[in-house]
């Protein structure tokens, strides 16, 4: 599963709406090219779910606001992907716990992985300090407090190990809206947010 270049794929799923927040994915790989030393490819790559050329890819992402409702193949390439060494980081745009994302995401993955494989990670994960450190664990959003969704801090972050790495990273903080701006107002920022999406892709990318 190891591509020498990084490249952000996009899971695009049958279901729901997988095309979120459309300039993130271009802000994180400004970051990596401004902070690291990974070669990436520039641009953006959207794969079907029910593709085999996942396994092509060590990291992946995936989001949405509605209902998720993976088909049969679907399901197989998720659990194969993130069992065989993959990493899927999926992030809920409703930032919101009882929200029709997080209710239907987090009973497939219930149904592929078991009820209790999604956990919570300490905040003081290694995935806090794979290349800027964060000491109180995730960064919060703008958005987790704007009236919308549940009106809470989600203070922890949860995951699916395999064999002691984050195959699965599940955010309900909607990192996703967070890091969707256009990248020529970076500089208006007291600090960075896309810090933190270096540190998920480099976990990633060393994890693999």
């Amino acid at each position: 599963m190891h591509n020498a270049t990084f490249t952000f794929v996009r899971l695009r799923y049958r279901s729901g709406d997988w095309d979120t927040d459309q300039r993130m994915p271009a802000n994180i790989l400004n970051s990596l090219l401004e902070y690291t030393t990974v070669l990436i490819n520039m641009t953006e790559k959207v794969i079907d779910l029910s593709s085999d050329e996942i396994f092509q890819y060590p990291f992946c992402y995936i989001s949405g606001h509605k209902l998720v409702q993976f088909d049969k193949k679907e399901a197989a390439n998720f659990k194969q992907y993130v069992e065989n060494g993959g990493f899927i980081f999926a992030d809920d745009c409703n930032h919101d716990i009882d929200g029709l994302f997080a209710k239907s995401f987090e009973a497939q993955i219930a149904s592929l992985f078991g009820k209790n494989a999604l956990k919570k990670i300490p905040n003081t994960h290694e995935i806090y300090h794979s290349f800027f450190s964060f000491e109180k664990g995730p960064p919060s959003t703008s958005f987790e407090l704007n009236g919308w969704g549940d009106d809470l801090v989600h203070d922890y972050l949860k995951a699916i190990e395999i064999n002691g790495r984050i195959g699965l990273l599940y955010s309900n903080k909607d990192y996703g809206c967070e890091w969707d701006y256009d990248y020529r107002n970076k500089r208006f920022l007291s600090e960075d947010n896309t810090k933190f999406g270096v540190n998920i892709i480099m976990y990633a990318m060393n994890a693999a």
